[in-house]
């Protein structure tokens, strides 16, 4: 699909979207039971690429098809319009609603919506990667989602790509095409691994620089040129870690910061000795995530 970006949205709204999302989950935590995810760690060159299936890390955001709904990752209903998900299977489904390279901004305002926008949904699509009620081998499981989508014959539903690549030489360079035409990198599931919760190294993600998410816990006054705003965020990592993060913000991030509770995505480059991560740049709010979901 050729990358777009939606022009409407700025991270001024976003950061406005966050604090309705802040609100919405402490009005409906209690009852939030988060579906059960497979969560990925960080690639690293020590693993036997050959041993795994690579698709597409797409920049939208996590759904899960209970079997009668469609859920986020902290176990929310998604106000999805009745035609999107009408004679959807019995089988459970995970993946993403995408709507592109470059939309994910556009995609979480959708699906975030109260009362649905069906021209703002038939730009979307479900990527489906998994099938987590089969009790077979992720390439078992490949197979099976297959037919179950072809069964369902839904154009909005789909199947994430799949493909194995024999080196590590062979990886790279299909990572350097992706991130070339927008995409922001690679996943890889093992191919004889079992369907399980949380995270191991039978899914990995791997992309062009390491990123992580962070929840906001206080905002630091800013000083001098940043006088009167925000000069950064200090953060907590989901392990508890505790820095600060004072780059990467543009002047409407600085006057209106994410509220605190909010989670948001940062870059670095490595961790120092003591576990900080180097060179620390602020990305994004984490709008597809809960206020108080960690995960």
């Amino acid at each position: 699909m050729k990358a777009t970006t939606e022009p409407g949205w700025t991270r001024s709204a976003a950061v406005a979207a966050a604090a309705i999302l802040v609100a919405l989950s402490i009005t409906s935590l209690a009852s939030a039971q988060a579906p059960p995810l497979t969560l990925a760690e960080v690639y690293d060159d020590t693993v036997a690429i050959e041993q795994y299936w690579i698709s597409e890390k797409y920049d939208g955001m996590r759904a899960y098809w209970s079997g009668s709904r469609l859920l986020t990752r902290g176990g929310h209903p998604i106000a999805a319009p009745a035609w999107f998900v009408e004679g959807w299977p019995s089988e459970r489904l995970d993946g993403e609603l995408w709507a592109g390279r470059g939309r994910f901004e556009f995609t979480v305002s959708t699906a975030r919506r109260l009362q649905p926008d069906d021209d703002q949904w038939r730009q979307l699509r479900f990527m489906v990667f998994d099938l987590p009620g089969h009790s077979g081998t992720f390439t078992e499981r490949l197979t099976a989602l297959h037919a179950v989508v072809d069964v369902l014959d839904r154009p909005w539903v789909q199947v994430v790509e799949q493909r194995r690549v024999p080196d590590v030489s062979a990886l790279q360079a299909l990572l350097a095409t992706v991130v070339d035409e927008g995409g922001e990198g690679l996943m890889l599931r093992r191919a004889d691994a079992l369907h399980h919760v949380g995270r191991s190294h039978d899914l990995l993600k791997l992309k062009p620089h390491q990123d992580a998410d962070a929840r906001v816990v206080a905002h630091v006054p800013g000083r001098g040129k940043y006088e009167g705003m925000m000069g950064a965020l200090l953060v907590e990592r989901p392990d508890g870690l505790r820095f600060r993060l004072g780059t990467g913000f543009s002047d409407a991030d600085r006057r209106h910061p994410p509220p605190v509770g909010t989670w948001i995505s940062y870059t670095h480059n490595g961790v120092t000795k003591a576990g900080m991560p180097r060179f620390a740049r602020y990305v994004r709010v984490r709008v597809d995530m809960e206020a108080a979901d960690g995960r």
